[in-house]
């Protein structure tokens, strides 16, 4: 009988971790590979505009190439950049419990999708439980399932009085009816992708309340704060928070600044635990490219007439938007308070895979399918509407005429 030693090895594949594997592919990728090479497609399904980054954030990575600064950098982000996020902060949100807010509490990322990792892998492991109202940008969902958690999603209502127009609600009673004893985070996004749900400073600080009573962590994704049509910036739980409360905010530079391809962003969270933070950094990523830093600290610096470009760019497509669409007789959308999107539900249109698909066929549009943001997505498609504004005003009129003809 041979031995264990001489039994023939078994080269079979090691099985693969059950969270990795089922991890969804994405709705809104699956429409962009069918789409992609479509001649004259408007492309309004991915979360990022049509401009490039301005010269002078791109001439500040260069010059930091230049000077040889190739090198590893600090774990939690290069001293200077934490002192530009602390400057800007403090000049956009005011004071940090009566002070200017300190640079301890930053902790430079690999993009806003490390931050929220971070911020997961902080706060969630196997068997807890994350609330997230939907429609939601997908990935809070992947993140905390990477985390080992599962995700519970609370449903917001598509509210249509017809007197005060549509909007979307966030119903705080269908908030808490969801925690339950392995509840240990609530994830907030406003202005929200895909909805444009923008809380108001009311809804903000019952959502604190709320979390307060129930000992819960807030992961507050806020990364469209700057982009509002009315006022400098959004609500923020800067504004209705205490020092000590559980609030994990989530940052990056990719929309204000055109820095999607960039990957740097930010995570905001009490100094007290920076160590921690900076462990999950080394063992990620050990930290982020130095110049990608200089370019960020560029932007943040110099950055606040381009930001106001894209802002009179946006205000003006979602107003052609709104006009082209709204006498259609069959879309349902919000007037987004914020973000960049149009959240739109076509009345007898079918499930909106198949939708998303049919509109590259037959209208050579491009669209996120909104069962992809959970299940109070499906219905709607998302469309994108930071691109220049003949784009936007040709696919609102290819939209038009799809409409009339379907």
């Amino acid at each position: 009988m041979p031995s264990a030693i001489d039994a023939e090895p078994d080269h079979r594949p090691a099985p693969l971790n059950a969270r990795a594997q089922t991890l969804p592919i994405s709705g809104i990728l699956e429409v962009y590979n069918y789409g992609r090479d479509r001649p004259g497609l408007i492309p309004l399904w991915v979360g990022e505009g049509d401009l490039a980054t301005p010269a002078f954030i791109c001439e500040a990575a260069t010059r930091s190439l230049a000077a040889g600064e190739t090198f590893y950098s600090h774990n939690r982000g290069a001293p200077e950049l934490r002192a530009a996020v602390a400057a800007y902060m403090t000049r956009v949100y005011g004071a940090f419990a009566g002070a200017p807010f300190p640079p301890e509490r930053f902790f430079v990322t690999i993009g806003g999708m490390h931050a929220l990792q971070i911020a997961m892998q902080l706060v969630a492991g196997r068997g807890d439980q994350v609330l997230v109202p939907t429609p939601a940008w997908p990935n809070f969902r992947g993140a905390a399932n990477l985390a080992g958690a599962d995700v519970v999603e609370v449903a917001m209502h598509f509210v249509d009085t017809g007197e005060t127009g549509a909007r979307w609600h966030l119903d705080q009673g269908d908030l808490e009816a969801a925690i339950g004893t392995a509840t240990r985070a609530i994830v907030i996004n406003s202005p929200a992708n895909p909805t444009g749900w923008t809380a108001t400073h009311e809804e903000l600080a019952q959502l604190l309340a709320l979390a307060r009573r129930h000992g819960l962590w807030i992961i507050a994704d806020e990364i469209y704060g700057r982009m509002v049509f009315e006022g400098e910036r959004a609500a923020s739980f800067h504004d209705v928070m205490e020092p000590d409360d559980r609030i994990l905010f989530i940052q990056t530079l990719s929309k204000n600044w055109a820095m999607t391809g960039w990957r740097i962003g930010w995570l905001e969270a009490p100094a007290e635990i920076g160590q921690t933070i900076e462990n999950l950094i080394q063992y990620s990523t050990s930290g982020v490219p130095l110049f990608c830093q200089r370019a960020a600290t560029a932007a943040l610096e110099r950055g606040e007439s381009f930001l106001a470009h894209q802002l009179s760019r946006m205000t003006a497509n979602r107003l052609v938007l709104e006009e082209a669409l709204a006498h259609s007789g069959r879309l349902r959308f919000a007037r987004p308070g914020g973000a960049f999107y149009l959240f739109l539900g076509l009345e007898g249109g079918g499930d909106s895979r198949s939708l998303a698909l049919r509109l590259v066929d037959e209208a050579n549009i491009g669209l996120a399918p909104g069962f992809t943001f959970g299940a109070a997505g499906e219905g709607f498609m998302r469309l994108c509407f930071a691109r220049k504004p003949p784009d936007i005003e040709e696919a609102a009129r290819r939209l038009s005429r799809w409409l009339d003809g379907a």
